[in-house]
């Protein structure tokens, strides 16, 4: 089970890579699946804004917490704490934790160049799945 526990967010403006209309779940014109790229890795794509990571190397600054609808608008990102964060393959609990070509957390198979890193707390049996992952 995901959970999240003592975050500490900042709020950054969205780039076109996350602000993305998701719509009203079930309503006409809305996106399926409705979450947008909450709970994927972000990292700094201009003067305060943010982006969708897309690669293990990238310089992750956080954890995306809301879904923003377009670009400009404003990006939650979690800095410290627990947060959730969305599986891009299996992963164990204990793993260190990098960004996929997706924003999505993958176990580490090189060392990030830098920026935040997560370690896994829970299990997420595949991709798609949510899986609590601490800030170190």
């Amino acid at each position: 089970m995901a959970y999240e526990e003592l975050l500490k967010s900042i709020s950054l403006d969205a780039d076109s890579s996350l602000g993305i209309y998701t719509g009203v779940p079930g309503q006409p014109g809305s996106a399926v699946p409705n979450s947008g790229k909450q709970y994927t890795f972000v990292k700094v794509t201009g003067e305060h804004q943010v982006g969708l990571a897309t690669a293990a190397g990238d310089v992750v600054v956080g954890v995306m917490q809301n879904k923003p609808q377009k670009a400009g608008a404003a990006a939650t990102v979690a800095i410290e704490g627990v947060t959730n964060l969305v599986a891009g393959a299996a992963v164990s609990a204990g793993a260190s934790i990098v960004s996929d070509a997706t924003g999505r957390g993958v176990p580490k198979a090189a060392t990030p160049s830098g920026g935040k890193q997560l370690i896994a707390l829970t299990i997420a049996a595949g991709a798609g799945e949510l899986f609590s992952a601490m800030f170190i």
